[in-house]
């Protein structure tokens, strides 16, 4: 099992310096954050500027990673792909699908994106649109070779307060998303810092779902009780109730969630997605933070096979 990390973390830092220090620091592998640069999602970045990638600059990063040893896990562009403004619906996938295309051109045979939610209609809606909608993309990619998965992020307030903002976020919903996308090349990313604050087994997700995980995140999540007493479950605010962590420090048992894929045939990526409050602020913490992390799954991948 390789690890690496979701690079948008470390952001305001050139592409050349964070691969640089991936390797020195011992990741096998990286995720790039390929969202566009006129952008002001949180947690996102452009490490990979798919809309004016060349052949010419996607052989220098190709060159970079092999220089120093490490590989591109993944392409990563989570974005709002059913939004209920159909100009910006349209702009969003224009941009997903120029990532499948950078993809094919580093050589690079995953991607990752979010599902999203049509504000103004039910979950069950927007299941009806995915099809429609992400059925191209996915047959786009398929044509590269390449694997397309959806995170489960749930992205609560997103768009309304309170509700789901990313509908693929419950084994329910990512079984009727592989029904009405059945193909061998669509799939999840797999992140068991949702699933914990949500009140669903990562554990038993990881062994469920495996053979449809093409990557797997290591966030790890802290339940701060008392904050749960005052606010209830109804108010679903990231920093409300929890917080995301690195992993070790929260509460998932990443040796028994790695070992459940493991035990159920998945060998491939932890991507680390830094989203934790006590190393941000500045690059130094960040890395900090992105070390910690790697040194605790490097122990639970060496001891988990």
């Amino acid at each position: 099992m390789k690890l690496g990390f979701l690079t948008v973390s470390l952001s305001s830092i050139p592409l050349n310096d964070i691969v640089t220090w991936a390797a020195e620091t011992g990741f096998d592998t990286l995720e790039l954050g390929c969202w566009p640069l006129d952008n002001t999602r949180d947690y996102s970045a452009t490490q990979v500027d798919v809309a004016t990638l060349t052949k010419g600059r996607a052989d220098e990063i190709r060159s970079l990673f092999e220089q120093n040893q490490i590989e591109m896990a993944c392409l990563t562009y989570c974005d709002n792909m059913l939004h209920q403004n159909l100009s910006q619906r349209q702009t969003k996938l224009q941009h997903l699908s120029k990532v499948i295309e950078a993809a094919a051109m580093l050589k690079v045979d995953t991607v990752c994106g979010f599902i999203g939610r049509d504000a103004s209609k039910t979950i069950a809606e927007n299941l009806e649109l995915v099809g429609e909608v992400f059925k191209p993309l996915v047959e786009q990619a398929a044509e590269h070779n390449i694997n397309f998965c959806v995170e489960n992020c749930p992205m609560p307030g997103w768009q309304i307060e309170g509700l789901v903002g990313n509908v693929a976020h419950s084994p329910n919903v990512w079984d009727e998303l592989f029904s009405r996308l059945p193909y061998d090349n669509f799939g999840i990313n797999l992140d068991p810092s949702h699933l914990h604050w949500l009140g669903i087994d990562p554990i038993q997700a990881a062994a469920d779902y495996a053979s449809k995980t093409f990557l797997a995140h290591a966030k790890d999540t802290e339940i701060m009780k008392e904050q749960l007493y005052r606010r209830g479950i109804m108010d679903p605010v990231h920093g409300g109730w929890w917080r995301y962590r690195m992993p070790g420090l929260g509460e998932i048992d990443f040796g028994a969630f790695v070992k459940a894929l493991q035990d159920s045939g998945y060998d491939s990526v932890l991507s680390i997605e830094h989203e934790d409050p006590e190393f941000e602020g500045s690059v130094e913490k960040t890395k900090e933070g992105l070390a910690l992390g790697l040194k605790h799954l490097q122990e639970l991948v060496g001891g988990a096979s």
